[in-house]
């Protein structure tokens, strides 16, 4: 029994715990019972990989076969380039293909399992970590700790471990109904352990839209260039009753997070010069959705973001408008509606081997530390490789 005296001790202590069944999580076990080590792997939720399975509903983006896939972690690139050049995209699709999930790369460089799913790549991970010997306790909820142990809320009532070595693999704080709530981030600080202020990342944008709107809820917005700040790129995204959402949005939401203003080219094929010699020819008396149809074949989502941009008084260049259009961004969308999120353990907090400075034998991955990066098979691809660089160092450390 921990030395607060509450809970009660598991009669036989495991060599390495593992708190979060995410894929970091699943990693480190991984990593540790490869060791040699005893593990068992607790997880707050009914069935583990809860996100990752959500996140493989619509094709599970495993990594990117990006020729500068470090660049995408902005100022976090220089601290988790070792980890990723160790388990970075050549090593995420071999480890798919041993668990039996072959693999293709589409058009834009992203990486999916040919079943596109995350459950039959979960189950042949499962069975592999059960065959390793690796004990997964279901909802296992950590609550802290009980003197020198970890203490846990659990169907059976309240229990205490204390293994030789941890690795905590407990998410970030969106989609606190998968799992990910950020509940363990005030424990961490009242140990010393610094953290960075959480933000939604990978989100959509709420936008203040006119009734005229409406209609055109639901609806894709696709060929634009975004432009947010020094950010310019094509992308496709949809406008919703709440704003703005979809892989083009989330690809700039940092920028627009930190303060740029979204517009957009919605003819990026086209200089302004060429959309105003296009509009000259069409009748001066044809109604503006005519026109822009007409000479320009602008779709009717293209057409109402530009009849909203000129109700809220947008300048009277037309082509000008096209070229750069402002859409009425209010502000990003709640952090439990983000995808990922920023913030977390600072990296003035871990050793280069993922472990809790102030918490000797502790040590960390995945969306707890603080980096961020854009969907297209970054996030999960360091979320592995973090879980896999925490579970060799904490092996390491067990000895």
């Amino acid at each position: 029994m921990g030395a607060g005296g509450k809970g009660r001790a598991y009669p036989e202590q495991p060599d390495a715990l593992v708190i979060g069944a995410g894929p970091a999580g699943l990693m480190a076990a991984e990593a540790l019972a490869g060791a040699g080590r005893r593990v068992v792997l607790a997880e707050a939720m009914p069935t583990p990989g809860r996100k990752f399975l959500m996140a493989g509903k619509s094709g599970l983006n495993l990594t990117n076969a990006a020729a500068d896939f470090c660049a995408a972690y902005a100022e976090a690139a220089g601290w988790l380039a070792p980890m990723l050049d160790a388990f970075g995209p050549a090593q995420v699709q071999d480890w798919a293909r041993g668990l039996g999930q072959p693999v293709f790369t589409g058009s834009s460089g992203r990486v999916f399992p040919v079943a596109m799913k995350a459950s039959p790549l979960l189950r042949a991970w499962l069975a592999r970590l059960t065959g390793a010997g690796v004990e997964l306790r279901n909802r296992w909820r950590w609550a802290g700790w009980d003197g020198p142990a970890l203490r846990f809320e659990t169907a059976d009532g309240p229990q205490s471990l204390a293994p030789g070595v941890t690795v905590l693999a407990l998410g970030g704080a969106s989609w606190a109904r998968l799992g990910s709530d950020g509940a363990w981030a005030e424990g961490l600080a009242a140990r010393g352990v610094p953290l960075a202020p959480f933000q939604p990342a990978n989100m959509g944008f709420a936008a203040d839209w006119s009734p005229h709107m409406t209609r055109h809820f639901g609806q894709p917005v696709k060929g634009a260039l975004l432009i947010a700040g020094d950010q310019r790129l094509r992308g496709e995204f949809v406008i919703s009753a709440r704003g703005v959402e979809g892989g083009g949005i989330y690809a700039v939401a940092r920028a627009l997070r930190e303060g740029a203003a979204l517009r957009l080219d919605l003819l990026p094929h086209l200089g302004a010069d060429q959309v105003a010699a296009r509009l000259a020819v069409r009748p001066s008396r044809e109604s503006l959705p005519n026109r822009l149809r007409k000479a320009l074949r602008l779709g009717p989502v293209q057409i109402a973001l530009v009849q909203e941009a000129r109700a809220r008084g947008a300048t009277d260049d037309l082509p000008g408008l096209i070229k750069a259009l402002p859409l009425p961004l209010t502000g990003p969308r709640p952090l439990d509606e983000a995808i990922s999120v920023a913030g977390g353990i600072r990296r003035a907090g871990l050793t280069d081997d993922l472990m809790l400075r102030t918490i000797p034998g502790i040590f960390a991955a995945g969306e707890m530390l603080d980096w961020e990066a854009p969907t297209g098979g970054w996030l999960l691809t360091a979320c592995l490789a973090t879980g896999l660089h925490a579970g060799r160092a904490a092996a390491r450390w067990h000895g």
